[in-house]
């Protein structure tokens, strides 16, 4: 058992053994280390003023993904490396982006600029590739930082410039010194700093998870922090006791197992969407539109599962493909279909100590077709009014089969079991075959008005989702049934 977190900051390992259940890591950098670079702007991981890149060890060298230091929990740390827009430049000379930026006068009021400068410093350390990124890459890394009075314009122009070479930087000299600090500083102890009133825990293994929630199962379990982070920054809820499940070997793990794939409960976004791309291109696309690159970089499948948000984006893509949960208690587990792990608002199907251990999401058989929309008021980074996902099984151009579900419709993710039933024997080529399947979804879902979306509209969209699945099951081109993300594009 260890009782500090321990973090690279500078090239020095910084040794902390006083970390609150809750402290973020942007607290920790501006009011101990007084490195105020790093901006608080809207302190719920969406602005992205905030950005600092994060390094860690993994298959052989450091890798570097930006990360909202306001939402992300100091004690998650422990073992990376803090990396600031101050640390990024050499005595007297700037970093290869920030020249770029100046150049290109990607900065007017400049709150901004730390957080797009340290996005950028992730790309600019992008997977070893020598080919300089896409257009549609650099906007992707830009989405989650928001620039609201230089436009978008010349901080592109300055990201071409600055990424158009492989990196090469004080960091790409230093790597192999800090690879050696990583792999020091990884070990296979519990991490436990604090009292049984209040604490923050990192288990290293399923078994110590299972032992501690076993103990305190009135703690709060923490991935990616995407959702538990608003929790204490806009909530303000007082959390005493956090468990923090990074650490715990092989739930972060990926397996085919040839007719499915096992997604670990702290399984990142960024890692699950090229798995989640190989079942089905819309699959692909939802879960890259969830939130940010740091977001991605962070958030959880798992995490987005278990917290049961209603408008959560994963969940009724996973509960069309039929997939399943693996809940553990201790060190005992059960399976449960995803859809009947979200009993009410607010509440699962999950016992005191139990814990999302896994996810095992079916593959596509070849007689069966997916189709998955997300809408919402910005195309990127932005919450669901409505998604939904559709899941047929076909016999000769029939419908034998179907699992519908929707997101933002009810108080949980849901399956329209009454479209479902009117959906089998009908013809997608023939639409007087399934108008009675269309019009059943107000029989299925009641939905409420808010502010992302009125009841009216959410039924509408509702149906025009279903339609257009079934248009394009029938063989319509998606170059005229969609502005962007198209099926055709993606397999090109």
């Amino acid at each position: 058992m260890r009782d500090t977190v321990r973090i690279i900051r500078r090239g020095r390992i910084v040794e902390l053994d006083r970390v609150g259940p809750t402290e973020t890591l942007l607290d920790y950098l501006r009011l101990r280390e007084g490195a105020v670079g790093t901006k608080e702007g809207c302190n719920e991981g969406d602005c992205g003023a905030c950005t600092v890149a994060v390094g860690s060890y993994e298959d052989g060298r450091v890798v570097y993904r930006p990360v909202n230091a306001c939402i992300q929990f100091l004690g998650a740390l422990d073992g990376k490396e803090i990396v600031t827009v101050e640390d990024i430049g050499a005595p007297g000379a700037l970093h290869p982006v920030q020249a770029a930026m100046v150049k290109h006068h990607g900065s007017q009021c400049g709150f901004c600029t730390p957080g797009i400068v340290m996005s950028l410093f992730a790309l600019y350390h992008r997977d070893g590739r020598a080919e300089p990124p896409t257009r549609r890459e650099i906007d992707d890394c830009l989405a989650g930082n928001l620039c609201r009075c230089t436009g978008y314009r010349p901080i592109v122009d300055a990201a071409r410039e600055a990424l158009a070479e492989p990196a090469a930087d004080a960091f790409v000299t230093a790597e192999s010194t800090t690879a050696g600090l990583m792999q020091f500083l990884s070990d296979r102890r519990d991490i436990f700093v604090g009292d049984d009133e209040a604490f923050f825990a990192a288990p290293r293994s399923v078994e110590s998870l299972g032992k501690l929630y076993a103990r305190h199962p009135d703690a709060t379990l923490v991935a990616g922090g995407t959702d538990v982070g608003l929790w204490v920054t806009k909530q303000f809820r007082p959390l005493g006791k956090v468990i923090h499940l990074g650490r715990v070997g092989g739930l972060d793990h990926v397996e085919d197992v040839g007719d499915a794939v096992i997604l670990g409960a702290t399984v990142s976004f960024e890692a699950a969407v090229p798995h989640m791309a190989a079942i089905d291109p819309d699959l692909g696309e939802i879960f890259r539109r969830i939130g940010s690159t740091q977001v991605r970089a962070s958030g959880t499948v798992g995490g987005n599962v278990a917290n049961g948000s209603p408008i959560g984006d994963s969940p009724p893509a996973l509960i069309a493909l039929g997939a399943t949960l693996e809940l553990m208690r201790g060190l005992e587990g059960r399976a449960l279909p995803i859809e009947d792990f979200f009993v009410d608002y607010g509440k699962q199907d999950r016992e005191p100590g139990e814990f999302v251990a896994g996810i095992l999401v079916p593959k596509l058989r070849d007689d069966q077709v997916f189709r998955a929309y997300k809408i919402s008021k910005r195309f990127d980074q932005d919450i669901s009014a409505v998604m939904a996902a559709v899941r047929l099984t076909l016999d000769g151009g029939v419908i034998t089969e179907a699992r519908v579900a929707y997101g933002g419709m009810a108080a949980t993710p849901k399956r329209a079991r009454t479209v479902e039933a009117r959906l089998v024997g009908a013809e997608p080529a023939k639409a007087q075959t399934w108008s009675a399947a269309i019009e059943a979804i107000a029989e299925d879902f009641t939905p409420l008005s808010d502010m992302r979306a009125s009841a009216h509209y959410r039924l509408e969209t509702a149906r025009a989702l279903l339609a257009k699945a079934l248009v394009e099951v029938a063989g319509a081109p998606t170059t005229r049934t969609r502005v962007t993300g198209r099926r055709e594009a993606e397999v090109a």
